[in-house]
């Protein structure tokens, strides 16, 4: 990481003995997808997904606690991190758009079968490949997410005309009205955003690539976030439970899904259990509820490593 290595904030902390990670940069039409690639690059990873507006940085603290001969590759989504922004014009929809991503990765590097891990957002376009391509998947890990059936449908609909107009507005946001702040500002506004699911220390690792200094050109001191502003709106992506159950129905890889409690309090905790039933019906699905923040991967690794690594030791 280049920024801002002066002071500290985004040096790569002293890993573990034996555990490697590397930077890489996967070519797409809009320009990169950023990953860590943690672990051996001479075999297929691991594909590792963040949640909504959060970054590869999110599973800095599970991986390395994994076996060493793990291979993780972590991606930035479109507009998050360290990867490119869609261009003006294109809209985010979040939901749908990591299943092309996804389809665009393993063909660029020419694997098979895959294997998925995700938290929030990431463990949805899992469940959503995985019933989409449901012969090129061995097996998913969700953690405190089932599907994108997260909103009643009243809900979606009454928010569809604000969201339009806040990307249009987004889209037009001159580069001199992006909103600037020292470090320790801008982590304060972090720690609030996210309400207690991830600690001030862990929200200093998602900034390691959620922040950079404000563009010398600007003449402004500090720090701006990385994330492109549009991803702010999010419900224009998702889908009715009625929907989920038909996807759910077509799973057939091992699932394993973790949810955290008190983990994130849903708006209708019943259409995660509901997509959890439907998926037992046929497919082996591994449910289990451990002590964590929504984030608990980053929060409380601790808690959730050794379910992973059992899971993945399985197959």
């Amino acid at each position: 990481m280049s920024q801002d290595k002066s002071n500290g904030h985004n040096i790569e902390p002293e890993l573990p003995a034996g555990v490697q990670v590397e930077e890489i940069e996967i070519p797409v039409p809009w320009g990169h997808v950023a990953g860590r690639w943690w672990g051996p690059r001479n075999k297929q990873p691991l594909i590792a997904i963040h949640g909504w507006q959060d970054n590869a940085g999110t599973w800095d603290n599970l991986i390395p606690l994994l076996p060493t001969s793990t291979s993780v590759l972590c991606l930035d989504l479109p507009g998050h991190g360290l990867s490119s922004h869609y261009p003006t014009g294109m809209l985010y929809y979040i939901f749908w758009d990591g299943v092309a991503l996804l389809r665009r990765i393993v063909k660029h590097f020419k694997w098979s079968k895959i294997s998925l891990m995700g938290h929030s957002l990431g463990g949805a376009l899992s469940f959503m490949y995985a019933a989409s391509f449901p012969d090129d998947v061995d097996s998913i890990i969700c953690i405190d997410i089932a599907s994108p059936a997260v909103r009643v449908p009243e809900n979606m609909v009454k928010a569809t005309g604000w969201s339009v107009d806040k990307i249009l507005e987004y889209e037009t946001l001159s580069e001199n009205k992006i909103p600037c702040y020292d470090y320790e500002e801008m982590i304060d506004i972090v720690v609030d955003a996210y309400k207690g699911s991830v600690s001030r220390e862990n929200c200093k690792v998602l900034m390691k690539r959620g922040m950079a200094p404000t563009p010398a050109h600007l003449k402004k001191n500090g720090y701006h976030f990385k994330r492109d502003p549009r991803l702010k709106v999010s419900v224009l992506a998702m889908m009715s439970l009625e929907t989920a159950l038909a996807y759910a129905a077509k799973v057939k890889c091992r699932v394993l899904n973790i949810r955290a409690i008190p983990g994130q309090n849903w708006e209708r905790l019943d259409y995660y259990m509901a997509v959890v039933d439907k998926l037992k019906e046929t497919t082996d699905v591994t449910y289990i509820e451990v002590e964590g923040t929504h984030h608990v991967q980053l929060n409380s690794p601790e808690n959730i490593v050794n379910i992973i690594e059992d899971f993945l030791e399985m197959y």
